[in-house]
C-alpha cells in the first residue's frame, strides 16, 4: 500500500494546515514535521482520509479513495479526535479496542492480551501516566487488530515525553511487520532523530570501511518533512 499526499492544505489561506507533501508505504517509516497545537491532527486526519483537504490530493495505490483509505489506516492518539480519555485505565482503553475489533473483551481477555504484550503491570494505570513508548506500543497493537488495517498514522507521540527514538523504534518494528507507517511530530523530535540516523549511518560506515571498502550505507531515518509557517493554527 502506498499513500501520497500532494500538495495537500487546509483552512483559510492554509492556516490550519499549511501546504504539505509526504509519502508513505508499506514497510516503511515516515516522519513529518508539524508544529502548534492543532496542524498534526489536520494532517493525520488527512492522511487517514477522514478529512478533506481544501487544496492538493491525497491518494491510496495511485486513486483518490477516501472511503478505502479510512478502512485500510488507523489514526491513533491524535489528540481530541482519537486519543483515549485520559482517566480511562490502560485495561479499559484494551478493553475497548478489543470489543471494536471482534475480540472478547472481558477483563480475562483482557488481561491475557495485556500479559501477552508484556503491558500487565500497567493495566490498571490511568493511559495518560502509562510509560510513553508503551503508549504508542499498546494503541498500535490493538489498531491492527481491526480488520483490513495496512497503515498507521501517529499524532505527536512527543507531547507525551520521553526520548524520540524509543518510539521510533516502535514504528520501525511495525514497519518491519509490513504496515506503512506516518509519525507526525514536532520539529525538536524531528532534529533528534535525524542526528540520531546520522550517527548510526556514521558508525555504519566506518564499521563498513573496515569490512568491505567502498560499500556506501544508508541512513535508518526515511523522511518528508513539512515545516510549518508562522505561529499558532
Amino acid at each position: 500500500m502506498k499513500v501520497e499526499l500532494d500538495a495537500v492544505g487546509k483552512g483559510r489561506r492554509e492556516h490550519a494546515l499549511p501546504v504539505t507533501s509526504a509519502v508513505f508505504e508499506s514497510g516503511r517509516v515516515t516522519l513529518v514535521a508539524a508544529e502548534t497545537e492543532q496542524r498534526p491532527t489536520v494532517l493525520g486526519l488527512i492522511a487517514s482520509g477522514r478529512m478533506r483537504p481544501d487544496t492538493g490530493r491525497v491518494a491510496i495505490d495511485g486513486r483518490s479513495a477516501a472511503a478505502r483509505l479510512r478502512r485500510r489506516v488507523a489514526l491513533v492518539d491524535a489528540p481530541e479526535v482519537s486519543e483515549p480519555e485520559p482517566n480511562v485505565t490502560l485495561a479499559g482503553v484494551a478493553a475497548e479496542e478489543l470489543m471494536f475489533a471482534g475480540r472478547r473483551s472481558d477483563p480475562i481477555a483482557v488481561r491475557r492480551w495485556l500479559d501477552e504484550h508484556a503491558l500487565g503491570e500497567a493495566a490498571s494505570v490511568p493511559v495518560s501516566n502509562v510509560d510513553p513508548a508503551d503508549r504508542v506500543r499498546a494503541l498500535w497493537e490493538l489498531a491492527v487488530l481491526r480488520n483490513g488495517i495496512e497503515g498507521l498514522v501517529l499524532v505527536s507521540p512527543d507531547r507525551h515525553g520521553g526520548p524520540p527514538a524509543a518510539w521510533w523504534a516502535i514504528a520501525e518494528d511495525f514497519a518491519a511487520r509490513g504496515l506503512a507507517v506516518l509519525v507526525i511530530a514536532g520539529q525538536a523530535s524531528q532534529s533528534v532523530l535525524v542526528e540520531r540516523a546520522a550517527v548510526v549511518e556514521r558508525a555504519g560506515e566506518s564499521k563498513r570501511s573496515d569490512e568491505t571498502p567502498g560499500i556506501a550505507g544508508r541512513p535508518r531515518l526515511r523522511r518528508f518533512t513539512a515545516p510549518s509557517k508562522g505561529g499558532r493554527a
